[in-house]
Order: C-alpha cells, then sequence, then structure tokens
C-alpha cells in the first residue's frame, strides 16, 4: 500500500511539475482528431479524462458541449481553468482519482480520451471503469501512442509519450477494453504532431470512435 502510495504522489509531482509553467505543455489548441470526431456528433454532454491543462475540453465548451474534465494535477487545473477563462467558457474540472469523483452512471454522450496515458497496471482498468458512464449509444473518441511508438520517441524525443511499452496501446488492447462497443474506426496509422512543447514531429498512433451497445 505505502509503495503504491509513493508510486502516485511521484506520478502526480511529475505532472505538477509539467503544468506549473506559464506555457501550455500541449498548447492552447485542440487536437486534430478529437475536432474532427466531435464536428460528426450532436452536441451533448462530455467527459475528457486526464483532460491536463484542458486545451480539448474548452474546445467542446466553445462547440456547445456540456463538459466536465478531471485530472490527478491541480496545476492542470489551473492552467485549464485559465484557459476556459480567456475563452469566455466554463467547464466542471475536478482534481482526483476517478473512484473518488462523483460523476453519475449513465452521465454522458461522449467520453474523449485523448492522449490519457494511465500508468501501465492500471490503464485497462481505467478503461473499463469508464465505461458505466456513458449512456447507450454513447460515444468513446480515443487518440493516444500506440506501441510502435517506442521507435518513434528513441529516435525523435520531442515527439513526447510513454518511454515504456507496456503503458502504450495496440488494437488488441482496445477491442479488450471496449468490449461491448460498436467499432466506428479503429486504426494504428503514423502521423505528424505539432501540439506545444511536448507533441513534435512523427508518432504511432492508436484512433478509435466506439459507440455502445
Amino acid at each position: 500500500m505505502e509503495k503504491n502510495k509513493k508510486a502516485n504522489e511521484l506520478w502526480t509531482a511529475r505532472w505538477d511539475d509539467r503544468y506549473s509553467n506559464e506555457e501550455f505543455a500541449y498548447g492552447e489548441e485542440p487536437n486534430n482528431y478529437l475536432k474532427k470526431q466531435l464536428a460528426k456528433l450532436a452536441v451533448g454532454s462530455i467527459l475528457f479524462p486526464a483532460e491536463g491543462e484542458g486545451r480539448n475540453a474548452v474546445f467542446a465548451a466553445k462547440s456547445g458541449w456540456n463538459v466536465s474534465a478531471f485530472d490527478i494535477s491541480i496545476e492542470g487545473k489551473n492552467k485549464a481553468v485559465k484557459l476556459a477563462k480567456k475563452n469566455e467558457v466554463t467547464i466542471d474540472y475536478k482534481v482526483g482519482e476517478l473512484e473518488t469523483l462523483d460523476f453519475e452512471p449513465n452521465q454522458f454522450d461522449a467520453i474523449a480520451l485523448i492522449y490519457a496515458h494511465f500508468p501501465a497496471d492500471i490503464k485497462s482498468n481505467y478503461h473499463k471503469a469508464l465505461d458505466k458512464y456513458l449512456k447507450k449509444n454513447g460515444t468513446v473518441i480515443f487518440e493516444a501512442f500506440s506501441k510502435k511508438h517506442i521507435d518513434y520517441v528513441r529516435t525523435n524525443e520531442k515527439v513526447g509519450g510513454p518511454k515504456d511499452i507496456e503503458s502504450l496501446f495496440s488494437i488488441e488492447e482496445i477491442k479488450a477494453d471496449f468490449p461491448n462497443y460498436e467499432i466506428v474506426e479503429l486504426v494504428e496509422q503514423e502521423i505528424e504532431l505539432k501540439e506545444g512543447l511536448y507533441h513534435n514531429g512523427t508518432g504511432s498512433v492508436i484512433r478509435f470512435i466506439g459507440r455502445k451497445k
């Protein structure tokens, strides 16, 4: 238990440190895939897990969505609130682990997991836990680094992403984590990233759009 607590504290401190600078770590503009996919959906309520500094949540709010978000980093929340104020929108942003927050079952029309790289030992459990908060016929929008990305980050650290393969994703993992979903799209592909300070260059990602059955 003490070992897990220490690991959690180190994980939180890492992200607090990254988000404590004045400049936005991943920029203020939304992720391109999220932007494209949100435009296809009817506006409703959306949850952004591991939302960091709020660039995607703020974009959704500007697009008319009722936005909730959470992260373990208070520094991330501070930046997100600042960005929301700058864009004259409101987001409901909580700090803490998912199980400590008071989201309601079937609360959301969509859940957006954009580079939500949870620690390797809990990432699949987090995906499965999030399922209960999504309404039937609700949509998951997912983009994160694939296991092939380990080769890209070794060549160019500026592209960002975890450096351990267990924290990266495969198509097989996504199928296993979201078994009760109609797969609208599930692909692994090479993309060019230009997002703030920490996502720059060529990388390999998994993109997934799932509709809850």
